[in-house]
């Protein structure tokens, strides 16, 4: 499973990008968390509002800084 959390580096991207990493871990899942911060591949996803979380290049959240909980359920799809 590939997983991108696109943002430009402000607080609420990194803050995904951390919640992300510990919701891989607590399901045991095996992924490749990224840190996505070029604006123009950000663009290529058409995503308006950061930060979005993408998995296996589907984009599953766009504007929404999401709970631990919001993002093991997102995974678990």
């Amino acid at each position: 499973m590939e997983i991108k959390i696109l943002g430009t580096g402000c607080p609420s991207c990194k803050a995904l990008f951390e919640t992300t990493q510990q919701a891989v871990s607590e399901l045991g899942i095996e992924a490749k968390v990224v840190k996505e911060e070029d604006m123009v591949k950000i663009m290529q996803y058409n995503v308006f509002s950061v930060p979005a979380l993408v998995i296996n290049e589907k984009v599953v959240s766009s504007g929404k800084k999401l709970s631990l909980e919001q993002v093991k359920n997102l995974l678990k799809k």
